[in-house]
């Protein structure tokens, strides 16, 4: 499967992140280290959340 990633040049490399998965971020030193980078963090991040729903939902309600 294809994801959409964003890549920022920064003063340390190359800062990439998935928009569509909310917190998987990676970087590297060159634009094709991070992407790289990436396809480990997302394949990490897919393995989390099928983990996680074999556990049980609930909801709760917090007060602002």
């Amino acid at each position: 499967m294809k994801y959409p990633v964003v890549v920022h040049k920064s003063e340390y490399g190359y800062d990439v992140h998935c928009p569509l998965l909310p917190g998987c971020h990676s970087q590297g030193d060159t634009t094709e280290e991070a992407l790289e980078n990436i396809k480990d963090a997302i394949r990490t991040y897919l393995t989390m959340v099928s983990e996680e729903e074999q556990g049980s939902l609930h909801e709760v309600e917090v007060a602002i």
